[in-house]
C-alpha cells in the first residue's frame, strides 16, 4: 500500500508542473477572455461590467457574421486541399523517379515565416510588376485581375498562398502515415489482383483514415483562427472583403481599443472551434469509436 502511495506521489510530482503550465498558458487566459468579454473596457479606463451586452451585440453584428463566413469558407477550402496533399504524398510514397528531390522542395514553405510568404505573394500579385500579371499579359490577357484589390476575388487570391504555405506540413504527415502501412498487406492485395488504384483507395486509405481525420480537424480549426498572412497581405480589406474572425477581433481590440468586444469575439471564436471539432469527430466516428 505504501509503495502504491509513493508511486502516485512520484507520478503527481512529474505531472504537476506540466498541469500548472497548461493551466497558466491555456486555461486561465481562456477564462479571462470570457470574463473580459462581459466588460466595457477601452484598455485605459476602469472596466465596467455589462453582462452579456457584448455577446448580444455580437449576435446582431453583420460584420462578425461576414468574417465568420469568410473563415468557414477558408476552412472548407483548406479541407478540400487535403485531398491534393494526400494525392501528392501517395505519389511520393510510390518510389517514383525524382521523389527524393521533391520531398526536399515541398518543405521550403515550412521554413519561411508567414510574413515572408505574405510579402512574396504580394509581389507575385502586384498589378503592375507582379510575375502573375506579367505572365497573363504575355499570353494575351489585356486586363489581368487586381488580385488583392478586387473585393470579388481577394479572398480566393489569399487561399492560394495559404494552401502553398501548409502543403509541406500535411504532405509530410500523410507521407509518414503511408510509409507505416505494412508492405505485407500491400503485397497481399497485389497478389490477389488489386490494381494500383485499388491498393491506394481500398487498402492504404482505410488504414490511414485516423490520420486523415486528425488533419481535417487541424485544417478546419486552424483556418478558423487564421490571421497573420491575411493581416499582412490585405489587413482584411478591401472594404472587409477578406476579413476573417481573427483579423476582425484584432481590429476591434487593438485598432478601436474596444477590448471588451474584442474579447467577446475571441471567446466566440473559441466556442465555434470547439463546436467544429466536436462535429467533425461525430461525423467521422468509426464503429469502434461509437462502441468505445
Amino acid at each position: 500500500m505504501k509503495a502504491v502511495m509513493s508511486n502516485r506521489a512520484a507520478i503527481a510530482m512529474y505531472v504537476l508542473p506540466a498541469l500548472l503550465l497548461i493551466m497558466v498558458i491555456i486555461y486561465v487566459p481562456l477564462v479571462l477572455t470570457g470574463y473580459y468579454g462581459m466588460m466595457d473596457w477601452k484598455g485605459f479606463a476602469p472596466m465596467k461590467f455589462i453582462g452579456l451586452g457584448n455577446y448580444n451585440k455580437l449576435i446582431h453584428d453583420s460584420m462578425f457574421w461576414k468574417s465568420t463566413y469568410h473563415s468557414v469558407l477558408l476552412g472548407i477550402f483548406s479541407t478540400l486541399s487535403l485531398f491534393i496533399y494526400l494525392a501528392v504524398s501517395m505519389v511520393l510514397a510510390s518510389r517514383i523517379k525524382g521523389a527524393n528531390l521533391f520531398r526536399k522542395i515541398y518543405l521550403i514553405p515550412m521554413l519561411l515565416s508567414s510574413v515572408a510568404i505574405a510579402q512574396l505573394w504580394s509581389k507575385i500579385y502586384d498589378p503592375a510588376n507582379g510575375m502573375l500579371n506579367n505572365l497573363l499579359m504575355a499570353f494575351g490577357v489585356e486586363n489581368p485581375p487586381l488580385w488583392l484589390s478586387d473585393p470579388n476575388i481577394v479572398l480566393y487570391s489569399i487561399f492560394v498562398p495559404i494552401v502553398w504555405q501548409y502543403a509541406g506540413f500535411y504532405i509530410i504527415i500523410y507521407y509518414a502515415a503511408l510509409k507505416n502501412v505494412s508492405e505485407e498487406v500491400v503485397e497481399a492485395a497485389t497478389i490477389d489482383g488489386a490494381t494500383a488504384w485499388q491498393v491506394a483507395t481500398r487498402v492504404k486509405l482505410p488504414l490511414i483514415a485516423p490520420v486523415f481525420k486528425v488533419t481535417i480537424i487541424l485544417a478546419l480549426v486552424g483556418s478558423l483562427k487564421y490571421f497573420d498572412l491575411i493581416f499582412v497581405m490585405t489587413g482584411g480589406g478591401p472594404n472587409h472583403a477578406s476579413e476573417v474572425m481573427a483579423s476582425y477581433m484584432y481590429g476591434e481590440a487593438f485598432s478601436k481599443y474596444n477590448f471588451g468586444y474584442g474579447s467577446a469575439i475571441g471567446f466566440a471564436l473559441l466556442v465555434i472551434c470547439l463546436l467544429m471539432t466536436w462535429l467533425i469527430r461525430k461525423l467521422t466516428a468509426s464503429n469502434e469509436d461509437v462502441q468505445y
